[in-house]
């Protein structure tokens, strides 16, 4: 069958690779020059299926309100006169309910152990090399009522195989010696050590060039202009290629992975999909002292920063050297990727308070990305009412966590297989968790 693929990220890519695995003759296209340039290109790094307790939880209502008007607010909701901006806001305050959070935690859970697994075995049988770390991730908290929220969510994650296990101040200094100098600011810490990090962007380069290697064909500065009907299906894409011409690209099946501009596509096909841009920031800052810099990838549960590190090869004549990535935060203020310079000193001011002298924070290199939110965090993944329309998008914070699962899962649905994770996918009657297909 032939497959058209729609976005070069994590997504897009990791489907194309899956795909062709099962023997389809796939095409990938996306207005970037290289795959993975978007939002997978300086993300935060974790392969964190840890991390799987939404946004939307009984405690963020609360928190948001307390937030209001914050500049450095872990989560800034900028009120726009934008609809879909408020009917997202809508569905996420229903999702904050205690038996909503429960359920989107273990859909999460379930979708991100495949997908961990899935990396794991791909890493495998590819060789693929991406800065990864396998020293598992460690949650820490400065503040005793963040810690107690904590508890419950991270005993969910056991029960649900996810082994999160909690430990003390001691332990996690033992764990990650760099926070030895806020050992008694420490409220305790939860740690995972199947979890990992790895550099997104140059896993995403990387696995496009072993799909390329054995047939997928990626159309990159080609820009996506609209989705065409014809008999209740999609009959064409229609592009603009990087020479400018306009032309029509047809095939049997198309996913569609274009992350927060999914929903712009998707909405004159009458498809509402209920995803809106949360632009999240990262500073990559070189190590100054590497003894006081972490080697465990590290979540910031309070500030809603992870962070990991990286050694970049020696090249260009340039030595090797080890930096720090720090990334998080969310501002929900439509499509836009300017930098707030308030943003950017709120993630500098907190790697200083927590590693003092590690990082050469004069030199950050800042950036934003729009990650896909969907109200409840669970990724769209699965079958449309257009017969040969598929969804892989809207995986928020955690687009390289469950990327590996969700490009499998979105191959077996497309050759009309049942993927093998218990997951709510959208179209797909797969027992009490599965939801109709988006209309």
């Amino acid at each position: 069958m032939r497959v058209t693929v729609l976005g070069a990220g994590l997504l897009g890519t990791t489907s194309a690779h899956f795909l062709r695995q099962l023997g389809h003759e796939v095409t990938v296209i996306d207005r970037q020059a290289t795959p993975g340039a978007e939002t997978s290109f300086a993300n935060g790094g974790q392969i964190s299926v840890s991390h799987a307790e939404p946004w939307a939880n009984p405690g963020a209502p609360l928190k948001l309100l307390q937030w209001l008007g914050r500049e450095d607010a872990p989560l800034l909701f900028r009120l726009r006169a934008d609809a879909r901006q408020w009917l997202w806001g809508l569905q996420f305050l229903r999702e904050c309910t205690p038996a909503r959070t429960r359920h989107n935690i273990e859909q999460i859970v379930r979708l991100g152990t495949y997908s961990r697994a899935t990396l794991q075995q791909l890493r495998r049988d590819t060789g693929l090399q991406y800065d990864q770390r396998t020293q598992g991730i460690l949650h820490f908290y400065t503040s005793q009522k963040e810690f107690d929220a904590a508890l419950a969510p991270a005993e969910q994650m056991r029960a649900l195989g996810c082994e999160r296990r909690v430990v003390g101040a001691d332990e996690a200094v033992r764990l990650e010696p760099a926070l030895a100098p806020i050992r008694h600011r420490l409220a305790g810490a939860t740690y995972t050590a199947e979890d990992e990090s790895g550099d997104a962007n140059a896993f995403t380069r990387a696995l496009a060039q072993v799909a390329e290697a054995q047939g997928v064909r990626f159309r990159m500065g080609c820009h996506v202009t609209a989705l065409r009907t014809a008999g209740g299906s999609i009959d064409h894409v229609e592009i603009t290629d990087e020479e400018g011409r306009y032309e029509r690209v047809r095939s049997d099946a198309y996913v569609l992975a274009m992350g927060s501009f999914s929903p712009l596509l998707a909405q004159p096909l009458g498809l509402r999909l209920p995803i809106y841009p949360a632009k999240g920031y990262s500073a990559t800052i070189p190590v100054r002292a590497p003894a006081a810099a972490y080697e465990v990838s590290l979540t910031d549960d309070e500030y809603k920063l992870v962070f990991s590190r990286y050694t970049r090869p020696a090249q260009g004549g340039q030595p090797a050297r080890d930096v720090m990535r720090v990334a998080g935060t969310a501002e929900l203020n439509g499509y836009g990727r300017d930098l707030n310079p308030v943003r950017c000193e709120a993630i500098v001011r907190r790697v200083e308070q927590l590693f003092p002298g590690a990082g050469d924070t004069a030199q950050a290199q800042f950036w934003s990305g729009l990650r896909p939110a969907t109200p409840s965090n669970v990724p769209l993944i699965g079958r449309t009412k257009l017969p040969n329309l598929f969804l892989n998008t809207g995986h928020g914070t955690l687009g390289w966590t469950h990327a590996c699962g969700s490009g499998r899962a979105i191959a077996d649905i497309v050759s009309g297989l049942v993927p093998e994770v218990d997951f709510a996918f959208t179209g797909m009657p797969r027992g009490a968790a599965a939801v109709p297909a988006l209309a």
